[in-house]
């Protein structure tokens, strides 16, 4: 075990956990989202989107919409309202007649009705000119550049010791490039925005990660004070990154709302989606191991390829795992990326995490094989004793109990090694395992906390609950911190108007929100202790902020860690892969919710099985445009696709976090996932496939006869 390793403990049952708070109102309907808010006399607005690949707009016709019975409004670039500078110029809608991709959106139809909105929509007559586009592909692009930064900040390029000359003498070697289509957010809600102005104040329901940011974003587009602008998210269908920063909906609607003079509600569909909320960027990833016969590394390198537009630009991180997992005395890691005419990538859950470990992780399952090592033993074997790359200390690093717990649990013990040998009738069988990580991440956040002379107890936060629970962990953070019945306890959260506070992303939410909410309730705590006598009528309230904290750079490099373990069976016939089994352990710090954070494991582990075996989106070079645009075309998992799913976690005491103790949970579950699968698919069929998913189409050439 690593020296850095703290105490653990097994995962509880949660039968003993607190009841999910918001359970009653999401089964019931009570809930309200963006769409679900009506004011009287809201409008009803439809987007259009682009229908070239690049080039100008030369007319719109709206004139002939507008006699239309309860057609009010045909806003372009020619009428719309001017905005303000976009810090993000994916935002900066309706300004110019430029096409910069397919499914940019050049005008906005408002109507009495969503039905008469949506005929005039699809009816207007739009001209364009149009220029010559280029939409890749990236590999061997001439326009292919090193960027100065990538995702999060990371540099770019990371080199350490003499990779070519290690590599170049290494006993074994592992040289693989591993590919992947782009994919795609798709939470279960739409994107969609409900805004109106009143004496020059702005208010917008909003599906975001983050109405604070939202709030601030509207603020300097439409060049209003802060104050003059509420955005409220209180109940949020899924985002997966999707939602984390403003998206056209909201900046649309609001737009709307002006230029009408009353509320404007505008959802946008499911097909438009793909080219207007970011995707996972494809990538072409080159890893490299060298290693001397027993396994132990001695240079790694893993050089990634993607994509962006000529927008903005997003450079996907991918290659950044591979600067904290494993020894590696002389390494290189770096990324470029080629700017197209094509949708902006953002985030999508574990950006960078998620498809750089699946290379780096199925190039360590392809080194097991040439060293003839247990895959879960050559992991153990190249266990660094500080960050590779930064040489800080873990301030905590479970990866090596979670491996060995997850074998125990799984039964990996006494595993045959041969691939390609296990036969079940016309299905060949295989087991494959991975490891993962997230980063710790930690941003400024303020809370409120309100004690009653009846004895409840009321915090306050702008932290937006995306369906991962937040209302329910911050009630146990506030009742442990004030020491009493978490039924006392009630949350107010999701409104730009209560104490500022981060977006829901980056698995930072519980670890921000949480330490602001311990920090006002601790001081509320001891606000009741000063106090003599009964509360008074109007109670006692504490404010805290956590810039202070979130601020000062610690000594030590802090990531959560896992290792997923998967079955698969493959159908010799049809070339279709079943996942009979996945089993995940985690190590991240502190586990406060046990319900909601078996709900994220579970989740991020389904959605790596997507990423696995169904889910891919192929980019049409003829349009510049993406052509899996609904889920009937792009396939996520569904219930059946996975009979057995189980997540355990080793509970960390790390001291090093905050007050919590807690790590992000919320995007592990995903990283590691494809890549236990694909290591699972070979060690079945006895041939390496690097291009995911892994469809009928791609295994089938593979199969024995």
């Amino acid at each position: 075990m690593s020296p850095h390793s703290p105490r653990h403990a097994p995962s509880t049952p949660d039968e003993d956990a607190p009841a999910r708070r918001d359970a009653r109102q999401k089964v019931t309907g009570s809930a309200r989202y963006a769409a679900e808010h009506t004011p009287h006399g809201c409008a009803h607005a439809v987007a259009v989107p682009a229908t070239v690949a690049r080039g100008r707009v030369t007319a719109v016709h709206a004139d002939e919409l507008l006699r239309r019975p309860g057609v009010h409004a045909v806003l372009s670039h020619a009428n719309a309202p001017r905005l303000g500078e976009a810090d993000d110029p994916t935002l900066a809608l309706l300004q110019t007649d430029r096409v910069p991709h397919r499914g940019w959106y050049v005008a906005v139809v408002v109507a009495d009705t969503l039905e008469a909105a949506r005929a005039a929509a699809d009816d207007l007559r739009i001209e364009y000119t149009t220029e010559e586009h280029d939409a890749g592909p990236a590999a061997d692009h001439p326009g292919l550049y090193a960027p100065e930064e990538a995702n999060g900040g990371h540099p770019a390029l990371r080199e350490r010791g003499d990779f070519d000359t290690a590599f170049a003498a290494s006993a074994v070697r592992v040289d693989a490039t591993y590919t992947m289509t782009a994919q795609h957010n798709h939470p279960m809600e739409p994107h969609a925005a409900t805004a109106w102005w009143e004496d020059g104040a702005l208010t917008v329901y909003d599906s975001s990660q983050g109405a604070t940011k939202v709030r601030d974003v509207l603020a300097g587009l439409f060049q209003v004070p802060r104050d003059r602008v509420t955005v409220t998210s209180a109940y949020v269908g899924g985002g997966f990154g999707s939602k984390g920063t403003p998206r056209p909906q909201a900046v649309l609607a609001s737009m709307a709302a002006l230029h009408l003079g009353r509320p404007v509600k505008l959802v946008l569909p499911r097909r438009e989606l793909a080219a207007v909320v970011g995707h996972r960027a494809p990538t072409v990833q080159r890893v490299r191991i060298g290693a001397d016969a027993d396994g132990v590394i001695h240079a790694l390198a893993h050089e990634v390829v993607t994509q962006t537009s000529t927008v903005r630009e997003f450079v996907e991180q991918a290659a950044v795992p591979a600067r904290a997992m494993y020894t590696s005395p002389h390494s290189r890691t770096s990324h470029r990326v080629v700017a197209l005419d094509v949708p902006t990538p953002s985030w999508m859950r574990a950006p960078g995490e998620a498809s750089g470990m699946y290379a780096l992780e199925a190039a360590m399952d392809e080194l097991a094989v040439a060293t003839g090592v247990d895959p879960v033993e050559l992991r153990l074997r190249n266990e660094p004793d500080t960050e590779p790359d930064s040489g800080r200390p873990f301030s905590s690093r479970s990866l090596t109990a979670c491996l060995r717990e997850g074998a125990r649990r799984f039964g990996w013990e006494g595993r045959d090694p041969r691939p390609g040998v296990r036969r079940e009738g016309h299905l060949l069988t295989g087991t494959g395992v991975a490891a993962s990580t997230y980063p710790y991440l930690l941003s400024p956040s303020s809370a409120s906390a309100h004690a009653a002379p009846d004895g409840h107890h009321l915090v306050r936060i702008a932290a937006t609950d995306i369906g991962t629970g937040a209302r329910t962990v911050l009630a146990r953070i506030a009742a442990e911190a004030l020491d009493v019945p978490m039924d006392s306890v009630r949350v107010e959260l999701g409104s730009s108007s209560l104490p500022t506070a981060p977006l829901a992303g980056g698995s930072s939410g519980t670890s921000s929100w949480g330490w602001a909410v311990h920090k006002a309730c601790t001081a509320l705590a001891g606000m009741v202790r000063a106090h003599s006598g009964p509360l008074p009528p109007e109670g006692l309230t504490a404010r805290a902020d956590t810039t202070e904290e979130a601020g000062r750079e610690s000594p030590y490099a802090r990531h959560a860690f896992g290792a997923q373990f998967a079955e698969v069976g493959v159908d010799t016939v049809t070339g279709e892969v079943r996942v009979r089994r996945l089993l995940g352990v985690f190590a991240a710090g502190r586990v406060l919710s046990p319900r909601t954070a078996r709900s994220q494991f579970i989740g991020g582990m389904t959605m790596g099985l997507g990423m696995a075996l169904t889910e891919s989106s192929t980019l049409d070079p003829a349009f510049g445009d993406f052509a899996e645009r609904d889920l009937a075309s792009y396939h996520v998992p569904v219930c059946a696709d996975l009979p057995s799913l189980e997540a355990h976690w080793l509970d960390e005491e790390d001291p090093h976090l905050n007050p919590m103790g807690s790590k992000g949970i919320g995007e592990i579950g995903i990283v590691g996932t494809a890549a236990a699968i694909a290591n699972a698919v070979h060690h079945a069929v006895g041939a390496r496939l690097r291009e995911l998913p892994l469809t009928p189409d791609r295994i089938l050439g593979h199969l024995p006869d």
